[in-house]
């Protein structure tokens, strides 16, 4: 079970249920240019794999936030 600041990368197995937030870009860690407002902050459910950033076709790193 992930616990809150576990970061995780786009193709990832989510791990835990819960809020995640964009934490740069995969592998090099930058974070612009920005991801829209509605790419900042996504919900995922444990067993989905994490996304990537569409609206710049990247892939991205994601920190969990809040579990649940």
């Amino acid at each position: 079970m992930a616990k809150v600041g576990d970061r995780f990368h786009t193709s990832d197995k989510c791990e835990t249920t819960g809020s995640y937030v964009f934490d740069g870009y995969y592998p090099g860690g930058e974070t612009t240019p920005s991801p829209t407002s509605e790419e900042r902050v996504i919900p995922m459910r444990a067993g989905n794999d994490f996304p990537p950033i569409r609206s710049q076709s990247r892939s991205a790193y994601w920190k969990l936030q809040r579990i649940g």
